[in-house]
């Protein structure tokens, strides 16, 4: 394992020790927020993310998190309803949500009514009466919201949350949610986080499995000096980031 004071990089065998690791990492940091201020605010994303998760529903994790605790958030959402087969809800849903004791109204999934603009403004407004709450920390230093882990997936092309390559959005800094009509990878309608937002987080993980990343992981991880940032490389939060690799994904470093 190599690490910098701000960032970590473990890499794994298989993608089944990069589960078991995620599941401890999780559960140890919701056992210390938990413990400093009666709750723990998490952040998933879609795609392989979800099936990253897997190890949390066993035994060892269900008897000893206080799911109760947790308040759960989306990175982005593809805007189609909650039952659709590309909704990151339904994964999460289906993969983790239905299979341990959070309670329901916990769990803040986007307005699926909403247009894509609607659902941005509705999820960013539900995000300030939590922090006016108590339950979501504000940073001191970006005045952005600070959820304590934020769980990131990343694709071939370095995308992170629904920020792609070369699109306006990589620059937005005022909105805390914001959306999108014409993503590249499909379906096109979506809201996200910003980078503002991400970049808040108390902890962020990238989760990253599979051949196909490697190009990307390189460009992130390598020494080599691209003048445009990948998404990816953009991931910089105000504490800790940790990069959980298969060796695969791995493979080009």
């Amino acid at each position: 394992m190599a690490a910098t004071a701000e960032r970590k990089v473990e890499v794994f065998d298989t993608e089944e020790e990069v589960a078991v690791s995620l599941a401890k990492y999780i559960a140890d940091l919701s056992d210390k927020f938990c413990k400093e201020r009666g709750a723990f605010t998490i952040v998933l994303s879609g795609g392989s993310l979800i099936e990253s998760l897997r190890k949390l529903v066993e035994p060892q994790y269900i008897d000893s998190v206080e799911w109760s605790k947790w308040h759960v958030f989306w990175l982005d959402e593809r805007v189609v309803p909650k039952d659709h087969k590309d909704s990151n809800y339904k994964l999460a849903y289906d993969g983790l949500l239905s299979k341990v004791p959070i309670l329901p109204g916990n769990v803040y999934s986007i307005n699926d009514a909403l247009s894509p603009e609607g659902a941005a403004d509705d999820y960013e407004t539900r995000l300030k009466h939590l922090v006016n709450c108590g339950v979501l920390a504000l940073s001191a230093a970006s005045g952005f919201p600070k959820f304590d882990l934020m769980l990131l997936g990343m694709g071939p092309d370095g995308h992170v949350a629904s920020l792609f390559p070369g699109h306006p959005l990589l620059k937005e800094n005022k909105r805390w949610v914001t959306f999108i009509k014409d993503s590249p990878k499909p379906p096109p309608e979506r809201i996200t986080f910003t980078f503002p937002v991400i970049n808040s987080s108390a902890y962020i993980a990238l989760v990253v499995t599979g051949a196909p990343q490697a190009g990307s992981v390189q460009r992130a991880l390598g020494n080599g000096q691209i003048s445009d940032k990948l998404p990816v490389q953009m991931v910089s939060p105000e504490g800790e980031l940790t990069w959980f690799l298969d060796k695969d994904a791995a493979s080009k470093l």
